[in-house]
This record gives C-alpha cells, sequence and structure tokens, in this order.
C-alpha cells in the first residue's frame, strides 16, 4: 500500500535524475568546446543556473517532505542521500562552467602537444562515463555498477597523476612554477567558494532567506 510520502520521494527522485542529465550534457557541452575550440560559456552557464535552481527545489522539497510526514529512519536516510546527491549533481554544472570559462580566458587545446589534446579526450571520455553510470545507480538502484564506478575513479585518478609527471618531465624550471602555481590557485579559489557556500547556509539558517555571496 502506497504512503503519503511516496509521492513526494518520487518527485525528488525525479528531479536528481532530470538533474544528472543535465549534468552530463554541461561536462560534455564544456569538454567538447575546450577540445575543438569553440565557445561553450553561454550554453553552459544556462544548464549550469538549471542545475542550481533544481537542486534548490529539491532540497526544499526534501525539508517539507520531513515536515509534513515524520519520515521513518530509512526514509530520512534516503532523503539525507537525496540532498547530498542535489549538491554533487550541481557541483558538475560549476566544475563545467569553469571547463568552459578556461576555454575563454586561455583558449583551449589547439596551440598544445597532441599527447596532451589525446590526455584529456581520454580522461573527459572517463568522466561522462562515471556520470553516466552514478545516474544510472540512482535510477536503477543497481549496486553491480559500484565497482565499475570505483574502478573508473581509480583510472581517472592515475591518469591525473600520470598527466602532472609527464608536464614535470617535460618542461622548464619556469614552466613548472607555472603549471604549480595555477593547480595551487584553483585548489586556493575553490576553498573560497566552498566557504561562501558556508557562509551563505548560515544566512539562510537566521534568516530564512537565500543569497548569493559570491
Amino acid at each position: 500500500m502506497a504512503r503519503l510520502i511516496d509521492s513526494g520521494l518520487q518527485q525528488v527522485r525525479s528531479m536528481l535524475i532530470r538533474m544528472g542529465d543535465l549534468a552530463h550534457n554541461a561536462i560534455s557541452t564544456s569538454l567538447r568546446g575546450y577540445v575543438n575550440g569553440v565557445s561553450t560559456y553561454l550554453e553552459v552557464q544556462k544548464t549550469s543556473d538549471v542545475l542550481v535552481s533544481t537542486a534548490d527545489e529539491a532540497e526544499a522539497t526534501v525539508f517539507e517532505l520531513i515536515a509534513r510526514f515524520q519520515p521513518v529512519a530509512s526514509d530520512l536516510r534516503l532523503l539525507k542521500s537525496y540532498m547530498k546527491i542535489s549538491y554533487n549533481l550541481a557541483r558538475y554544472g560549476r566544475y563545467a562552467l569553469d571547463i568552459s570559462q578556461i576555454y575563454e580566458k586561455l583558449d583551449g587545446l589547439g596551440l598544445c602537444e597532441e599527447w596532451i589534446r589525446n590526455h584529456v579526450r581520454e580522461m573527459g571520455g572517463k568522466v561522462l562515463e562515471m556520470i553516466r553510470i552514478s545516474v544510472d545507480m540512482l535510477e536503477n538502484r543497481d549496486m553491480k555498477m559500484a565497482m565499475a564506478l570505483s574502478e573508473l575513479e581509480k583510472q581517472v585518478d592515475e591518469m591525473y597523476f600520470r598527466f602532472l609527471d609527464r608536464l614535470i618531465e617535460e618542461t622548464s624550471a619556469v614552466n613548472k612554477c607555472i603549471i604549480s602555481s595555477v593547480l595551487v590557485v584553483r585548489y586556493l579559489e575553490r576553498i573560497a567558494d566552498h566557504a561562501t557556500y558556508i557562509g551563505e547556509s548560515v544566512v539562510y539558517i537566521v534568516t530564512g532567506e537565500r543569497i548569493l555571496l559570491r
């Protein structure tokens, strides 16, 4: 027998599956533009904005379900997981926007060596496959896909460090400084973003108002 909360749970799940499709499209579009030398910033920005607004809608629905139905422990675990998933899917949109913005600022792969172009294409393909698997897991609740996801994550990590190692081996001291400083300032920028996310959450807790501090 269906419970009143079940339709709400299905509604949130449907939002997340839609977000997964949007996230895959955003990453795919930004990578394609970066690799092929085409500006995709405005297109990706629209998709990223939809991801953020849908994540907010999913979060609001979760809280409404908690307030209305006082869910049991298993439902609370599901709702908490849905909130985390919506956050991660929204982050995909931001990273897609970052990739498209890098093209706007520094151009794409046109001037890069062939091995770099091939590496980015291969690594991008694996990441897109991971996004698709994770969304399929959500949609079908197929835990057998978890091992495939884990294996791909290891491959992506290995490709990341292999890429850095080859860059270090083949570049001058000045270029090594450029590589390391770009990575560090990138990490610092991401940390600053997450600090503002915390601040926005605190403002919402105190006032009930959603604001952007970035």
